[in-house]
């Protein structure tokens, strides 16, 4: 188990247990490198930048395949990012890489906030890390194509992070009316073909054999490892009174799978042995 200490003023404490440390420094923005053990058993090595100042989180790590998954957290505008660079094969007819960008909404109970991130510093840097918890996959139909130039109305950071993804910007119909309800504009939301979320009477990519016909393509990623919870400890103050202060933190690991509209199968070729 992963612990992480953060002392109030009134509490001393002279041993560090912690394999990572929340130290109450100054600095509005830090980066930290943890190795982690991926699903097929190799080691990768996660990028967790915080900016409290911006209150936004990025993890970013680097799949077996080559693939660079990258995960934002704004929680000034509730809005959370994933992308990926998938690598593509030439040979093909497909440039050399392949982006997807996901925009959905953020709940602040998902990852720890920006501004305990930013002071989490790692006592032993060489240590492979596994997640304590291992969360259930999430199930996200993205039927809602985002006009990227216009999409700084949601989040700043979707137009430098989804900029490769160009016309490959989704959501799904529930955010959008959220966000709509908060005076977002919606000529910046397509619905896609079909309209309804799960795609009715359309093929799979992974049925579809015509490389230029449009499919409904399924696209899964995990989050190996991030700090999900503050763990809280019994202390006291110097008046005696019961102080509690955060003391650690707990790792998750999550996964999610996005299915969504895609114009011809060419666009899905990790589907094809499906």
């Amino acid at each position: 188990m992963l612990t992480v200490w953060i002392l109030p003023v009134s509490v001393r404490i002279t041993r560090v247990l912690a394999a990572l440390l929340l130290l109450s420094s100054s600095g509005f923005s830090s980066e930290l490198k943890v190795r982690v053990r991926v699903a097929d058993g190799q080691v990768a090595e996660e990028t967790l930048e915080a900016d409290s100042e911006r209150d936004v989180i990025t993890v970013e790590f680097r799949q077996g395949d080559g693939t660079l998954i990258t995960f934002v957290a704004d929680f000034k505008q509730d809005v959370k990012i994933f992308r990926s660079l998938i690598l593509g094969e030439p040979e093909r007819g497909q440039s050399q890489y392949q982006a997807l960008c996901f925009v959905t909404r953020l709940n602040h109970n998902e990852i720890i906030p920006s501004e305990s991130m930013a002071k989490l510093r790692q006592k032993n840097p060489r240590a492979i890390r596994s997640a304590e918890e291992k969360r259930g996959a999430e199930h996200l139909a993205m039927n809602v194509a985002v006009n990227l130039s216009q999409a700084g109305q949601l989040s700043a950071h979707i137009r430098n992070v989804c900029a490769e993804a160009r016309g490959a910007v989704y959501s799904r119909e529930a955010d959008v009316r959220h966000w709509l309800d908060r005076g977002v504009e919606g000529s910046m939301f397509e619905i896609l073909p079909p309209a309804a979320g799960e795609f009715p009477g359309l093929r799979g990519c992974h049925a579809t054999r015509d490389l230029w016909q449009p499919c409904a393509c399924s696209y899964s990623l995990r989050l190996e490892w991030y700090p999900c919870l503050l763990k809280y400890c019994r202390g006291r103050d110097a008046a005696g009174r019961a102080a509690p202060y955060k003391c650690g933190i707990r790792s998750c690991s999550k996964g999610y799978r996005f299915d969504f509209y895609v114009p011809q199968k060419q666009l899905c070729l990790w589907e094809e042995d499906g």
